[in-house]
């Protein structure tokens, strides 16, 4: 997560507390108004009212094209996943008849784990330990929840054997780029290949993440628990399995910030203990996010090339790109067997 600066003075109070008023919410003036510092795509703020604190999210001042669509998804999610085992974020109340979209949210009482660990994470191997295996646990429980709580959302069909085709055209689309030589990815075209003839035959349909990683976990102050799985917008109705090889895919090498994890294949063991998925295929998944993942960041390094980005930002995440296309030959090499 990157931090960034919020001006909370953008923030319109008192249409705010007009609108939670018609929402039932406690009345009473908006107080401790302060910035939540994570993401960059929308502006979380952390606020209080009649007793009772919240979080709103909603998009920035000068908005992308899709930031509306974005919250309007997320608190749909939020919204279905309320009333299921699923650890996220509390949806308060939303606005998403009109723009901008915007949401309130209960506060998770928890951290996240790229930003350090609390005690007594911090000094005890087996809560650490057991944190990797939570959040397998929070995310097998994800892909339990009936994809029926999100009519509509997504295409299952032909889910995976449409991810390929649309990643290398996406790494196609960065040639429009003036000053990108292309791209000079060792096993690019071996990892591609190996996907396609090994494609799982069926899969079932279910809510998925999107971006499953510890950067979007938060856990509980006092336990290992997952306390929420947050940040949303990619989420879709898909093969629940991308997000396991998500997860693997960027497991920390080396166990940065969180040393002592359970390595890949227990991960994939406890996940497969508490589901019935077929997990044959699970070298296919990891192998999918490894090549997805790297083509994503090399968008980056195409546009530091055509001066659009910093260029030690571009060098630094094409450097990470090729050792994403390095892991993937070890997954194909049966790394998780």
């Amino acid at each position: 997560m990157t931090s960034t600066h919020i001006d909370v003075s953008a923030i319109d109070l008192d249409e705010l507390g007009a609108w939670m008023d018609d929402q039932g919410l406690p009345p009473g003036p908006i107080t401790r108004v302060t910035p939540v510092l994570g993401g960059t795509q929308n502006v979380m703020v952390r606020l209080e009212r009649g007793g009772r604190p919240y979080i709103l999210r909603r998009p920035p001042l000068h908005a992308r094209r899709k930031s509306n669509e974005v919250l309007r998804r997320e608190a749909r999610v939020l919204a279905a996943l309320h009333d299921t085992p699923v650890p996220a974020p509390t949806l308060v109340a939303a606005q998403t008849a009109r723009e901008p979209v915007f949401y309130l949210m209960e506060p998770v009482d928890g951290f996240n784990p790229s930003t350090g660990l609390p005690e007594p994470h911090a000094s005890d191997a087996a809560i650490r330990h057991r944190m990797g295996l939570e959040a397998a646990a929070a995310l097998a429980e994800l892909g339990r929840v009936d994809p029926d709580v999100l009519p509509g959302f997504g295409r299952p069909e032909g889910f995976l054997e449409r991810q390929v085709p649309r990643w290398l055209k996406e790494l196609d689309s960065y040639g429009e780029l003036d000053g990108y030589p292309g791209p000079d990815i060792p096993g690019l075209t071996e990892a591609a290949g190996w996907l396609t003839r090994n494609l799982p035959r069926t899969f079932t349909p279910g809510v998925m993440h999107g971006d499953y990683h510890f950067a979007n976990l938060m856990f509980a102050s006092d336990s290992p628990r997952v306390a929420a799985i947050v940040d949303w917008e990619m989420c879709t109705i898909g093969d629940p399995l991308v997000d396991l090889g998500w997860l693997v895919a960027m497991w920390p090498a080396g166990n940065d910030h969180v040393p002592g994890l359970p390595a890949p294949p227990e991960i994939i063991a406890y996940y497969a203990a508490l589901s019935e998925r077929d997990m044959s295929a699970i070298d296919w998944y990891a192998v999918m996010a490894c090549f997805k993942l790297g083509i994503v960041l090399e968008g980056t390094h195409a546009r530091a090339c055509a001066g659009k980005a910093p260029q030690d930002i571009g060098d630094l995440l094409h450097a990470t790109t090729l050792g994403l296309f390095e892991r993937a030959q070890e997954f194909m090499d049966g790394a998780l067997n």
